[in-house]
């Protein structure tokens, strides 16, 4: 019995080794199998299967930029290529399916074409893009809360099909060079039709009320909204657009993510201003931050006050400024609105990065420097207006017209007038060398025009004050003058010694009440 029994064991051993022979023919055999079942099978299995393919495309960083050939790809590198045809449609399914089949369309979706060549897949780039808008509908008019696993799949969409590369043009650091970039054509995707799809998407499902956001918030998380943010950069600016609408409601909805949504705003910032100079979406982010500072609560947190100080304020050292200059104002002026106290600092700050030689730069800050005092109040008025109207002066004189205009512009604000009048006798001192030479020499007959306009205010309101002024002036002129006949009579004789001594080539004595006394030119 023993020996019997001993007698089967090899036979057992080689039937062993036979299938250990046969198994990688047999595995083959059933991935194959297994492929083509996957793409014809329930709605179950055909998820599962997307879900393990599209999870192997996505590990290698591909993000959809260099993208995926859905009739080249090989399940297990022996399978036929996987067909790419419409699913049917929702009206044609019973109610109780619709989840499975939304499901099955979004995991269809995850496939990402290359749009590079216009002539390549166009059946399955237009099977995508309907069934891309099946997907928009479906999410407009949804009437129950979106599972944990559609939610899931919603993102994992999105992610595949905008989270890539962004591809730029060169631009040979046009912006240092100060030439201007507004005028460049903006480089436009060409995937943008498939595109604007998925993020009108992307819209419809933050705003929709099924969207529940205490559920999504771990699938549209941190790492989803700073690759979100770094699209800002793109330079299509139709996809900046949908971009700025998609942060919007995000931050409105998703209330845990405010702190982080402005903290990576804030360092696109500061790497913008402090090293590179050049981002495409600096004026959609600030339109963005506009409505944020529009909503913030009163009293104004301490951070709320160093993102001003430390990001809005230096936004203006930048020479590309003229592309985000609006948004910028519109900012910084509701800082002031919501807190007059703010008012010196933000002019404090206009005045620390006011431009030297740039002069249309100039004519910018002038009119933001208008839109803040008109929300400045008399005491944070009266704290800058030294250094505010010695600025202010100087641009009154200047020998662009335009920048001079601009300045002597300021009195046609009835709540600037009135303040300037309150201390005239502080101000008035400061800018009257300016009025006085505009009145007598400027070039520009606009200008000139426009100070004869001040000096009148100025002589109605307070008349003694002027005179006083005026006398000042003279006195100052009169010495000046002076000044420079003795320069001159110094000068003459230091060439007339220079000649005497030239033919002896003996050393010229400079006394030491010879040296000149010119005053240092303000």
């Amino acid at each position: 019995m023993i020996k019997n029994f001993l007698n089967k064991l090899p036979k057992k051993q080689v039937k062993s080794a036979e299938s250990r022979d046969g198994g990688s023919s047999t595995l083959s055999s059933n991935a194959s199998t297994t492929s083509r079942i996957n793409s014809a099978s329930s709605a179950r299995s055909g998820i599962v299967n997307s879900l393990e393919n599209n999870s192997t495309q996505n590990s290698g960083g591909n993000h959809g930029n260099k993208l995926h050939d859905p009739l080249h790809s090989k399940a297990n590198g022996s399978s036929p290529p996987v067909p790419y045809e419409a699913l049917p449609g929702f009206r044609d399914v019973p109610s109780a399916e619709k989840q499975n089949l939304f499901i099955r369309k979004l995991s269809m979706c995850c496939v990402v074409f290359d749009f590079t060549d216009p002539t390549k897949h166009l059946k399955e780039k237009d099977v995508k893009r309907q069934t891309l808008v099946e997907l928009v509908d479906y999410v407009s008019s949804a009437n129950g809360k979106f599972s944990d696993v559609v939610l899931q799949e919603i993102v994992r969409v999105v992610s595949t099909n905008l989270f890539r590369t962004l591809s730029t043009q060169p631009r040979e650091n046009k912006v240092l060079e100060g030439l201007d970039v507004e005028e460049e054509e903006p480089l436009m995707d060409p995937a943008w039709p498939h595109l604007q799809i998925v993020y009108e998407f992307l819209l419809r499902f933050v705003t929709s009320p099924e969207t529940d956001a205490k559920l999504a918030k771990r699938y549209v998380d941190h790492s989803f909204i700073l690759r979100l943010l770094d699209l800002f950069d793109s330079e299509d600016p139709r996809e900046r657009e949908y971009l700025k609408t998609v942060l919007h409601r995000i931050y409105g909805k998703f209330m845990v993510h405010r702190p982080f949504i402005r903290k990576t705003i804030n360092n696109i910032f500061y790497r913008f201003i402090f090293e590179t100079e050049k981002h495409n979406g600096i004026a959609e982010l600030l339109e963005i931050l506009g409505s944020i500072i529009n909503g913030f609560a009163l009293p104004l947190k301490e951070e709320h006050k160093l993102f001003l100080v430390r990001a809005l304020i230096p936004l203006h050292k930048p020479k590309c400024i003229p592309m985000y200059h609006q948004q910028l104002t519109y900012s910084i002026t509701q800082f002031v609105e919501k807190d007059c106290k703010l008012a010196d600092t933000v002019i404090r700050g206009l005045l620390k990065y006011w431009p030297i030689t740039n002069s249309s730069k100039e004519v910018m800050f002038l009119g933001e420097l208008e839109e803040v005092l008109e929300a400045t109040q008399p005491p944070e008025f009266q704290r800058c207006m030294v250094p505010l109207f010695r600025q202010i002066g100087r641009c009154m004189s200047s020998s662009h017209f335009q920048v001079a205009e601009r300045a002597l512009f300021l009195w046609n604000n009835d709540h600037i007038e009135y303040l300037i009048k309150q201390n005239r006798r502080v101000i008035l001192p400061i800018i009257f060398p300016a009025l006085e030479k505009n009145a007598r020499n400027h070039w520009n007959q606009a200008a000139h025009s426009l100070t004869l306009n001040v000096r009148k205010i100025f002589s109605d309101v307070d008349p003694e004050l002027f005179e006083e002024c005026l006398l000042k002036f003279q006195e100052d002129e009169g010495r000046d003058e002076e000044a420079k006949v003795k320069r001159e009579a110094t000068w003459k004789r230091l060439e007339e010694i220079a000649i005497s001594k030239g033919a002896s080539n003996e050393t010229v004595p400079i006394p030491h009440k010879a040296v000149l006394t010119t005053r240092p030119s303000s």
